[in-house]
């Protein structure tokens, strides 16, 4: 049996990029890796999470040698602690939470805007850049401004870039009927429903609980099925993060962001200590932090006046000195200079794509920038905005639903266009107890009395 994310053999790989990532020094990492590719293992990770042959048994019994010593390399870090009380110290003081009610136009925004950016990147996941481009051209739509279309695509281009299999019948232009479901839109559901319960008396073992209760196993990837399997063999927290996930920094947790912002509008400190609780469950380092400052910045787009000032809001949650903050500085700088007209759309995802060259495709960091990017640039323009999202190549429905949820909440809801919200007919599809469909509407009136509880 193959089990992506989680065989032993499909871990190393992954753990010796991730110890790399962190700073870890090469002679620790080396001898370790020659051994294991010694014996016959592989030192890529393959882009589904699992090579296509099943390891030899003494391979996988290696692995798990291997594992261990490697995580013996996993040292605590000055610059990026995991803990709240360290974290905080190393950020600026709070500001002033902005006073002033919320208008339901913008939270209704939010949501509607993340269901249309996450729909636009579905079909094309997993599709590199030159692949969405080829798509998106063939079939008149380059620049990005609609939903991906079947109508007209060549058979050599579908078969050179297929769709992806699960999404596409559901989220091409000519069959959307809603929004279908997608983990980028159930997570937020769960938390809307974890923090309708516990309010700020939310701990992570809450959260823990609730994916246990609404989350089948397989229906979670990368660091939250490696987490997964942490909670059922009764680890506890923060161990359910570190223990064989090699994917603690990957963009999983900052996808699970957005109702912890919308739930402390305006108040960007809160929004990241809330965010904080759900991300250490599964996520150390910078993919906590990737949690946070999305978080802050669904906080921000509530109240503030500009994605600037939101960006500038989501800033002060992060680490000075971590990597995210170097990232999200290169997206910002990236975001001015396309607006500016000093670099072109290709020219700036040029830029982006060979800093983080060789990073996987749904790490928290390339991602970070790349919505970054597209918030300075485009955050008064959602098409553009989602668009250079998703023409980034990397985790494109993840992407796209935090850059149309930052935006939506921006503009609200009629500043969006009917174009991207009139196809999701108030729905969204979920496998979250309570029934299969979501009204967005009502999903958004939960928000805002939430929002108010809160605030």
């Amino acid at each position: 049996m193959r089990l992506t994310w989680a065989q032993p053999e499909d871990l190393v790989p992954a753990e010796l990029a991730a110890l790399r990532e962190q700073g870890v020094a090469e002679s620790d990492v080396a001898p370790i890796e020659q051994r294991w590719a010694d014996a016959g293992g592989s030192t890529q990770l393959a882009p589904s999470g699992a090579s296509a042959v099943p390891a030899p048994p003494e391979v996988r019994a290696l692995a798990r040698i291997v594992l261990d010593e490697l995580k013996t390399l996993q040292v605590p870090s000055v610059d990026e602690p995991d803990e709240w009380a360290e974290i905080v110290t190393l950020l600026p003081a709070a500001a002033p939470a902005s006073a002033g009610s919320v208008s339901f136009d913008r939270v209704h925004g939010a949501w509607l805007g993340r269901a249309a950016g996450c729909l636009l990147g579905k079909p094309v996941e997993k599709i590199p850049r030159e692949g969405i481009e080829e798509i998106a051209r063939v079939t008149g739509n380059w620049p990005i401004q609609r939903y991906f279309t079947a109508v007209g695509l060549p058979a050599d281009v579908s078969e050179r870039w297929p769709w992806n299999r699960r999404s596409a019948p559901t989220s091409l232009l000519e069959n959307i009927d809603g929004m279908p479901e997608d983990d980028d839109l159930n997570f937020p559901i769960l938390a809307l429903e974890l923090l309708e319960a516990h309010g700020e008396n939310l701990t992570t073992e809450d959260v823990a609980q609730a994916w246990l209760g609404a989350l089948p196993a397989g229906r979670v990837f990368t660091a939250e099925r490696a987490a997964y399997r942490n909670i059922l063999d009764a680890r506890p927290v923060p161990e359910t993060a570190t223990h064989l996930n090699p994917f603690r920094e990957w963009i999983g947790a900052l996808i699970r962001a957005d109702v912890h912002g919308w739930a402390h509008p305006g108040d960007v400190r809160a929004a990241a200590a809330s965010a904080w609780t759900d991300a250490r469950l599964s996520h150390t380092r910078n993919g906590i932090y990737g949690e946070m400052w999305a978080a802050s910045l669904c906080s921000a787009s509530l109240v503030a006046g500009s994605a600037d000032e939101a960006l500038d809001a989501a800033d002060t949650v992060v680490p000075p000195a971590s990597r995210l903050a170097a990232a999200v500085q290169l997206g910002r700088e990236t975001g001015r200079s396309l607006a500016a007209g000093s670099l072109s759309a290709d020219e700036a995802l040029d830029r982006l794509h060979a800093e983080f060259a060789g990073m996987h495709w749904v790490h928290t960091l390339n991602n970070a920038a790349l919505a970054a990017c597209a918030l300075q640039a485009y955050g008064d323009d959602f098409g553009s905005a989602v668009a250079l999202a998703v023409a980034g190549g990397w985790d494109t429905d993840s992407v796209g639903a935090t850059v149309g949820s930052v935006v939506g909440g921006l503009l609200g809801a009629d500043g969006i266009g009917e174009a991207w919200t009139a196809p999701l007919k108030d729905r969204i599809a979920t496998s979250m107890p309570g029934g299969a469909e979501r009204s967005i509407r009502e999903l958004a009136e939960r928000t805002l009395r939430l929002s108010e509880g809160t605030s």
